[in-house]
């Protein structure tokens, strides 16, 4: 059996060793082991099941090989075969007749083993051999384990980025509803979190072997950083995916917006994009010029509206910036709205993300093909007796019920408006509505007025940040 205290003692070991700094290094040693793991228990099942079955490793490298027996090697032995031969095998796998291998060889690219003592090393992968991934009760138990790995990435710096909460994810991957026989990409797909959630999803409506097969290659996913990549492959492989080749390791907005044609067209985009941040120069000139923006969030917006087939449907994450920026913002704004069928727009705390950013959220649902007509607004509230989401007290699934209840029943209320596209066409495409049944800043509580202002604090910051970086940009221009 699987528990916290298993994980525990792995990242007690790996403190003990000089090589290893912080939260992010330990998890990325860890996950590229058990992604290892994983790919031995899951292939020695198909050889078992599949005649002619060819690994996607060499013997000599598969984790049985070099890990699997308790008294194996260890110390500078061990060392030395991981740093000097194990990796260098990996990272020149040939492409061959297992797809696998080439999922293997880019997880390994940027892949380091940051652990200087073999000996501990030794204690670590033992630990590891205790989970048996071909045991279905395993599998589930370390899926909730991996879970809350991911949740504790948030205090590592900068790596929470990759991590959305699991209520989103699940609520539009519910709301966008995806049928088995579509494609469904996530463009920045961080650790696969609604991936995870649509397999999830499409796994209910899979009755036969051929459906199955349909789920296997309905998945597309990119991410251009090295270690939510192979967070992202391990939580496919988790997840029943055999192969995961639909996810690929690049950045999507480097490819220009014109080079993706009717083969990249897809039916569901579900995704947080990254925000709050500015593209590296010279990425804004892939999409067309009235459209440019060092804006992150933006471009990727563009990009979706792209890549979205007629009558396909997106479920997206975007911060209060895109919805009252102005500029290429509000092109950008105008293009969906006149493109596509913006019917709904939830819009959440600012401390939905807490701890990673204070930045207030909204999630934005729409379909490809009609023009908006009318935009439906609900403000999440959160729930009685919170003053805001935190570390302890996280957004929850349940959260979401009431929007569950109005999703299909709209009417208007407390929490819920309308607002025909007219008015937000001329207010010069700003979709920063406010409710106009909220109460008024001097009947509000304070604990809630408090969390409004370190949002918009955040934002102003933000702002300056990238004015900032243009700034200095210009200058060294000159």
């Amino acid at each position: 059996m699987i528990s916290s205290t298993l994980i525990k003692s792995i990242q007690d070991i790996m403190r003990q060793d000089q090589g290893v700094d912080g939260d992010a290094q330990r998890l990325s040693q860890l996950v590229w082991m058990i992604f290892l793991k994983i790919l031995d228990d899951t292939e020695r099942e198909l050889e078992l099941m599949t005649d002619g079955y060819q690994p996607a490793v060499p013997a000599e490298y598969r984790w049985r090989a070099w890990a699997g027996e308790e008294e194996g090697r260890t110390g500078d032995d061990l060392n030395d075969f991981v740093n000097n031969r194990l990796f260098p095998a990996l990272r020149k796998l040939p492409g061959g007749v297992n797809p696998r291998a080439l999922i293997v060889r880019e997880a390994f690219e940027d892949s380091y083993n940051y652990m200087k003592s073999g000996t501990l090393l030794r204690q670590v992968i033992n630990k590891i051999n205790s989970i048996d991934f071909t045991v279905r009760k395993d599998r589930h138990q370390f899926n909730d384990l991996y879970e809350k790995l991911l949740k504790d990435l948030q205090s590592a710096g900068n790596a929470g980025e990759y991590y959305t909460p699991r209520a989103l994810t699940q609520f539009i991957v519910e709301m966008v509803n995806p049928k088995l026989g579509e494609v469904v990409l996530d463009p920045a797909c961080g650790t696969g979190g609604f991936l995870a959630n649509t397999i999830d999803h499409l796994r209910k409506q899979v009755k036969t072997g051929d459906d199955e097969a349909v789920l296997q290659s309905s998945l597309r996913g990119t991410e251009k950083k090295q270690l939510p990549h192979l967070l992202c492959l391990t939580n496919m492989i988790l997840h029943g995916i055999d192969a995961p080749t639909g996810i690929r390791r690049a950045n999507t907005l480097t490819r220009p917006l014109r080079d993706y044609g009717p083969s990249d067209r897809v039916d569901v985009v579900v995704t947080n994009p990254p925000f709050g941040g500015v593209e590296e120069p010279g990425v804004e000139q892939n999409f067309p010029q009235d459209l440019r923006t060092r804006e992150t969030a933006d471009l990727f917006l563009v990009l979706i509206m792209r890549l979205l087939k007629q009558g396909g449907r997106a479920g997206i994450v975007l911060p209060d910036g895109t919805l009252y920026g102005e500029q290429a913002t509000s092109r950008i704004k105008e293009k969906l709205l006149s493109e596509c069928n913006l019917h709904t727009i939830v819009r959440l705390p600012g401390s939905v993300f807490a701890p990673y950013t204070p930045i207030a959220t909204n999630m934005l649902f729409f379909e490809k093909g009609e023009p908006t007509k009318e935009i439906w607004y609900y403000e999440h509230r959160l729930p009685v007796g919170a003053k805001a989401y935190n570390k302890t007290y996280p957004i929850r699934v349940e959260d979401f019920d009431a929007e569950r209840a109005w999703w299909h029943d709209r009417v208007e209320n407390e929490v819920a408006w309308r607002v025909p596209v007219e008015d937000i066409a001329g207010a010069n495409f700003n979709l920063d509505v406010k409710n106009p049944r909220r109460k008024s800043d001097e009947q509000r509580d304070p604990a809630e007025l408090l969390e409004a202002y370190r949002a918009k604090q955040s934002e102003v910051d933000r702002i300056v940040h990238t004015l900032t970086n243009l700034l200095r940009e210009a200058l060294d221009a000159e």
